[in-house]
């Protein structure tokens, strides 16, 4: 793809993106959402593969879906309050359906079967824009809602915790198993929306770390699948056995920079007298740690010569700076120390 062309979407992302953030209208919101879904359809085709095509297609049709389903529950809300502002979504009918739009468009249980679909046909680059900047403009949206029955978001977060460590069990494809963790821990934002805002974002944040650093990771050993994973060890030796450390964090184990988000959420749903729903969702995580699990038993105990059956490519040498992957593996790995400042600086 010409550099120029790229520089378009690219800025086409950010101003879509950008105009979100910035609106207090839902018509400018939804424009903003639009601009978002237009610019990114080019880089998942540019491969002009099959699967690529299939995939922009199933995410073409699904955000086109959930960008219907919010215009028109905007275009309702304005009918029965006369308002189109956003912070005044005060009637339950359209403010149930724009938060299902919304979890449509980021990929929230049970309206997340198109999510691993569209990551598995995407290549590394495209599927960790998909997992992180895309999700920005609707959380931005749904930070700003109120929802008047406190219920849906508590049943879609629960649900997305479930389905996202049911789901990656029993994969062997790394963009899947990324996408599952992906709904699992949109979940755990989900659930504590309506009681912390600020806890989201940082759950959000933590979340963006770890994924860039596993995508970088996966990238740099040009690894799609368990098996390809297993013979990383050839190419890249110190990355090998800082990848189960990564993957761990994703997982949510202290002493890592994932169990913060976690912790800290488990304690406000305590707090809510919601300590059912606490349980259920930390029982849920032990089902992501397993597959997480599955991946650092692959990448770093099965080094010759206990190998999983696959061959080992060709170790060519990588062209990708791995200067972004460090700072980034650093924060994934070393930021639970800062505990007491983030819950201190949440607190204000």
């Amino acid at each position: 793809m010409s550099p120029y062309i790229l520089a378009t979407l690219l800025f086409g992302l950010g101003l879509g993106t950008t105009i979100t953030f910035a609106s207090s209208h839902w018509l400018l919101a939804w424009m903003g959402l639009e601009m978002n879904t237009l610019a990114i359809i080019p880089l998942m085709a540019q491969n002009h593969h099959p699967r690529a095509v299939e995939a922009t297609t199933k995410y073409f049709l699904t955000q086109a879906t959930a960008a219907a389903m919010l215009l028109f529950a905007s275009t309702t809300n304005a009918w029965l309050t006369g308002q189109w502002s956003i912070e005044q979504m005060t009637h339950p009918l359209p403010t149930t359906m724009i938060i299902v739009a919304l979890a449509l468009k980021i990929g929230l249980a049970p309206v997340h079967a198109w999510l691993p679909e569209v990551l598995q046909g995407l290549d590394l680059t495209t599927g960790l824009i998909l997992s992180t900047w895309q999700k920005l403009a609707p959380f931005a949206l749904l930070l700003q809602i109120h929802p008047t029955n406190p219920t849906i978001l508590i049943a879609l977060g629960l649900a997305s915790t479930l389905v996202g460590g049911w789901g990656g069990l029993n994969q062997t494809q790394l963009r899947k198993i990324l996408a599952y963790s992906s709904i699992a821990h949109l979940g755990w934002m989900i659930l504590v929306l309506q009681f912390s805002p600020s806890l989201t974002l940082l759950t959000l944040l933590t979340y963006f770390i770890m994924t860039f650093s596993t995508f970088l990771v996966f990238k740099l050993n040009k690894a799609t699948n368990i098996n390809a994973l297993a013979t990383s060890w050839a190419k890249a030796p110190a990355l090998t056995s800082l990848t189960p450390l990564i993957l761990l964090s994703l997982g949510g184990l202290p002493p890592l920079t994932g169990f913060m988000p976690k912790w800290l959420i488990l304690q406000e749903l305590s707090k809510q007298d919601l300590a059912p729903v606490a349980t259920l969702a930390a029982l849920s995580a032990l089902l992501s740690l397993y597959f997480y699990l599955r991946l650092s038993y692959a990448m770093a105990l099965t080094m010759s010569p206990n190998n999983l059956t696959g061959t080992t490519s060709w170790r060519l040498p990588s062209l990708q700076s791995t200067l972004p992957l460090a700072t980034s593996i650093v924060a994934t790995l070393l930021l639970l120390p800062l505990t007491p400042a983030v819950s201190a600086m949440l607190t204000l």
